[in-house]
């Protein structure tokens, strides 16, 4: 393990001040607009935005990547996303701020990309599993930990944008000093989501749930807390609490799902969900939300991986970095839709209404699942693939997982 982190850590370090720096904007932006009065509905759009910038640079930032090389289109994407992070500071308008969402999301998937593909450069068939476990542990803390930079605003509204600002612009140094070997970017072959429901219905629906829920999640869990009573501080808190629950559990149920039909494991998770949302909307002790939240994000964050193995199952070995490419799109593409069904839920049933969504939507996708059991068989244990965390960024990290 430590040999593998050594051979990256300098992209390791570059991920971990990116995370650090930009993982928390999102809900800095939504705690701001819930502050100047703007309803959920706003908030909302804002974090589509987001994502929607996602979704289109997961397909169209990789020949700008290949033409000009990794080193400086990374260094292009990070010093566009630190400028865009003081606009934030200096400009103190909404529409303004819908587009540099939107420029947000499609800079940082570029950025994704360029780091996924050059681990993937790194990557052996005998320290992948390693390369990726160290790639996750650097993602997520580093925006566990940047949630803290929330509370930097109590006295100077500016200071969490300039504190953002100077972690994106650092995180270049490591990377543009690096000694790894700039890598090729080879496209996945295509992979039509029509194909890819006939080998997996459950397997692409809970994709797009888990995409809504989450999507949601990320645009208004820091709304929730501040209409529910909670301090700033404690928004920060929250955050890192599901973040960190969704890292705890992953492997798990991962290898419980290993042992089992894993279409149980999912519906386990999904109706699990839908009882943690109902306790999250119902409760108002600070560290009861904590830990309840803490749950949630352990089952929620679970239920992508878990989808994207429940795929892989019923596909050949070379179909599966096409189709996890496409999981990853269509994941996209619900995190882009949740947003506006979340701040609608909230505009019509106040604060308990983003959870009571969240919950429905996990609900759905456990009828169907069980559904699923009833009209279809189970993979044989013996020929299930073995489960493999994986973060919800771009196509690449299908790659990296799947290839070797």
């Amino acid at each position: 393990m430590m040999a593998s982190f050594n051979s990256v850590r300098t992209l390791l370090v570059a991920i971990f001040m990116l995370m650090a720096g930009s993982g928390f904007l999102s809900t800095l932006i939504a705690v701001r607009l819930e502050q100047a009065g703007q309803g959920a509905l706003l908030i909302g759009l804002m974090a589509t935005s987001y994502f929607g910038g996602l979704t289109l640079g997961a397909l169209k930032v990789a020949p700008l990547i290949a033409r000009v090389g990794h080193i400086r289109a990374f260094a292009a994407f990070v010093s566009f996303y630190s400028a865009s992070s003081l606009s934030y500071a200096i400009i103190d308008n909404v529409a303004v701020w819908t587009l540099l969402r939107f420029a947000d999301g499609f800079v940082m998937s570029g950025v994704f990309v360029c780091l996924e593909s050059w681990l993937n450069r790194v990557a052996r068939p005998d320290n992948r599993s390693a390369i990726l476990a160290s790639y996750m542990i650097a993602l997520y803390s580093g925006q566990a930990v940047g949630q803290f930079l929330l509370n930097l605003g109590d006295n100077a509204p500016a200071l969490p944008f300039m504190a953002s600002a100077v972690l994106l612009s650092l995180s270049v140094l490591p990377v543009v000093l690096t000694k790894i070997q700039q890598p090729t970017i080879e496209a996945s072959a295509p992979f039509s989501l029509k194909r890819l429901y006939e080998a997996s219905p459950l397997g692409i629906l809970g994709t797009l749930a888990t995409g809504v829920m989450l999507g949601a999640f990320y645009a208004l869990g820091a709304v929730f807390v501040q209409r529910v009573g909670l301090p700033l501080s404690q928004v920060a808190l929250f955050t890192s609490c599901v973040i960190s629950g969704g890292v705890v559990m992953q492997y798990p149920l991962g290898r419980l799902s290993d042992r089992f039909d894993r279409r149980r494991v999912i519906i386990a998770c999904m109706v699990v969900t839908a009882m943690l949302c109902a306790g999250i909307a119902m409760v108002r002790e600070p560290l009861a939300i904590f830990a309840v939240g803490a749950l949630f994000g352990g089952f929620a964050f679970a239920l992508y991986p878990l989808c994207v193995a429940h795929s892989n199952d019923h596909l050949d070995e070379s179909e599966r970095v096409g189709a996890s490419s496409g999981l990853v799109l269509v994941y996209s593409v619900g995190a882009a839709g949740g947003p506006m069904l979340g701040s609608v839920a909230m505009a019509s049933f106040g604060p308990a209404g983003l959870f009571a969504a969240i919950g429905a939507i996990a609900l759905a996708g456990a009828l169907f699942g069980f559904w699923r059991m009833a009209v279809s068989k189970p993979v044989p244990e013996a020929e299930q693939q073995d489960f493999q965390s994986l973060p919800r960024t771009t196509p690449m990290a299908a790659v990296l997982e799947d290839e070797g």
